[in-house]
């Protein structure tokens, strides 16, 4: 496989993801201001744009909620907002498009021409509501209507990345916010693993309990123990000898440290200082996905730049 389209399959996945899990951070986020009338909104939203790593605006101005808004959902020329990581993810399947299936191409393609008028004729949650169908759809599609090769291995890579990494943003927004932020419960409820929660602890609930299942839990698919064991098989399958005992990739690396670190520490440990170990594994997501970058997608010195839909 080309670098170039093994480059695009890993993107596809990753953009998906991050537009995904970034309407869960801004639902949780949205719905606490609009709940508490008490909440000081301009700190919540820097402590919100800090989080996401996005550059805040400057500290004499007031930041309210139409402006993370408009940063992280509106956005389309920033790919870590939801429009730009979906406009970004429909240019990759372009790239692929000899490689990604119809029925996904469409479902990008469709997904990209709408976003912007459902952003604008939808109210926050109706429109962040969309955005996971459609990602719930384009992950239906990546497993259902492809082939479980190395295209599959790439795109899925991506996304586990992508997941482990905005789950632990998602934490550490929790975390850092306390009880003024929107519960634990809460945030289960937006990961959609309220349910399986409760079943796992036989209708128990506690902050501590809750914060543990979003981490450690290795049996449902969105806490980080189980996207980093995804991502872990999907890059020894990507490897071109099979069986060898002696980790050579660093990314499985990096990716193997933290998960060992998460699930042979003790659970009080792990959760006693929350946002520094959620801090860990982002670390460890953005130095893995340098390794990827380097080890499969090696840009030339003349790269050929894609923008928009012109070279």
């Amino acid at each position: 496989m080309l670098s170039r389209i093994a480059e695009s399959l890993f993107w596809i996945g990753r953009y998906v993801e991050r537009a995904d899990d970034t309407a869960r951070i801004l639902d949780v986020h949205v719905q606490l201001l609009s709940e508490d009338p008490w909440a000081e909104e301009s700190l919540a939203c820097r402590s919100l744009l800090a989080i996401m790593d996005h550059p805040t605006p400057p500290e004499s101005g007031p930041v309210g909620r139409q402006t993370v808004l408009q940063l992280l959902a509106r956005d389309r020329t920033n790919p870590s907002s939801i429009t730009g990581a979906l406009v970004a993810a429909r240019e990759n399947a372009r790239r692929a498009r000899e490689i990604v299936s119809t029925e996904l191409w469409e479902t990008l393609n469709t997904t990209r021409n709408e976003v912007e008028q459902v952003a604008r004729r939808t109210g926050p949650h109706e429109f962040f509501s969309w955005v996971r169908q459609r990602a719930a759809v384009v992950a239906g599609l990546m497993e259902s209507a492809t082939p479980h090769d190395a295209t599959w291995h790439f795109m899925v890579l991506g996304q586990s990345i992508e997941r482990a990494d905005m789950t632990a943003r998602l934490i550490t927004t929790q975390a850092r916010l306390g009880a003024s932020g929107p519960g634990w419960t809460t945030l289960l409820r937006s990961c959609g693993a309220h349910e399986a929660y409760l079943r796992a602890h036989r209708g128990r609930t506690s902050d501590v309990d809750a914060a543990g299942f979003l981490v450690l839990d290795r049996l449902f698919p969105r806490t980080i123990v189980y996207a980093l064991g995804v991502a872990d098989r999907a890059l020894r399958a990507l490897e071109p000898v099979e069986g060898r005992r002696e980790v050579n990739d660093e990314a499985v690396r990096e990716l193997g440290i933290v998960r060992a670190r998460l699930q042979y520490t003790r659970r009080a440990d792990t959760l006693e200082d929350l946002p520094a170990v959620m801090e860990q594994v982002q670390q460890a997501c953005s130095r893995a996905s340098e390794a990827i970058r380097g080890r499969y997608f090696p840009s030339p010195a003349n790269a050929t730049a894609w923008v928009g839909e012109a070279l």
